[in-house]
């Protein structure tokens, strides 16, 4: 028999040491070692280092710490900001509305708003701050705040950072049915967002999560694999790897897992093996959420 699979891996840190270092910063009340390992990355990594370090359960007391003794470090806001929303998220669970209780919603709301006035004040101050901006279109996605607003948020950081793609992430969950957009919308921003970007960049995997979005809203597998084999679908989806993983000049970078994770998830659904294989994690066993 073949060896069995080593077990999935879903913590963010075993792909990205940086993660781990912050973390670990973070805990021993070292700011400035933080601070400068988030200034190292660029835009999308610093983004992704502001949500993992300060988007776990046990940071808030010390981000709060951190923000009274620096309260015009935009790191700090961000990453304090990023903490409620992700506090938020975990309060009001992935359920559709009508299985969330008015109790959670209220305590939703509640560390949303809290994250607003912090990421307001940052954006205000730093107008180019990516992690920020970043963090604000999630959090208007959970108030509601509207496509216009919502878009509004993301043209301002792709003002200063085009092809951000967590934040592209984001915006593109607003434009879902499920968040009172559609489903034109959603598949028109992520052609937008893998036309507008350049050959072998990651942005074309957002035509494959809009695909999935949809596909996905059928309860059996066997329904959303019918779906992602239509002939239309299927070209999409082919085309957008011939744009981003399968391009020669694509590079492996901050997101690779969730981007070739997602490939791999919709070529295993189309039942197209020989193109799961190079689309997905060269480390088979790390998965993460989108980041």
């Amino acid at each position: 028999m073949p060896a069995p699979l080593p077990p999935v891996i879903f913590d963010i840190a075993a792909a990205y040491p940086q993660v781990a270092a912050g973390r670990s910063a973070l805990a021993a009340g070292d700011w400035p070692a933080l601070r400068a390992l988030v200034d190292a990355q660029d835009a999308h990594g610093g983004t992704i280092l502001v949500g993992e370090v300060g988007g776990a359960p046990d940071a808030e007391q010390a981000l709060l710490g951190v923000l009274a003794e620096h309260p015009e470090d935009p790191v700090a806001g961000a990453m304090l900001g990023a903490h409620l929303i992700r506090a938020g998220w975990r309060i009001r669970t992935a359920q559709r509305a009508q299985y969330v209780s008015r109790k959670q919603f209220a305590d939703f709301f509640a560390h949303l708003r809290r994250a607003e006035q912090i990421l307001i004040e940052v954006t205000a101050r730093h107008p180019q701050d990516a992690a920020a901006w970043t963090q604000r279109v999630t959090s208007g996605r959970g108030l509601q705040v509207g496509q216009a607003e919502a878009r509004r948020r993301y043209d301002r950081l792709a003002a200063r950072h085009p092809h951000h793609l967590l934040a592209q992430a984001s915006l593109l969950q607003q434009f879902c049915p499920k968040w009172s957009g559609t489903w034109e919308e959603t598949h028109a921003f992520a052609r937008e967002c893998a036309e507008a970007a350049p050959p072998g960049a990651p942005n074309a995997v957002l035509v494959v999560e809009a695909y999935l979005e949809q596909a996905l809203e059928h309860d059996r597998v066997s329904a959303t694999s019918q779906v992602l084999r239509d002939p239309a679908v299927a070209a999409g989806i082919r085309a957008a790897a011939e744009r981003s993983v399968w391009h020669p000049d694509h590079r492996d970078g901050w997101g690779w897992v969730w981007v070739r994770s997602t490939f791999a998830l919709a070529f295993c659904l189309m039942q197209e093996w020989h193109p799961a294989a190079p689309a997905s994690p060269t480390s088979a066993s790390t998965s993460t959420a989108p980041r």
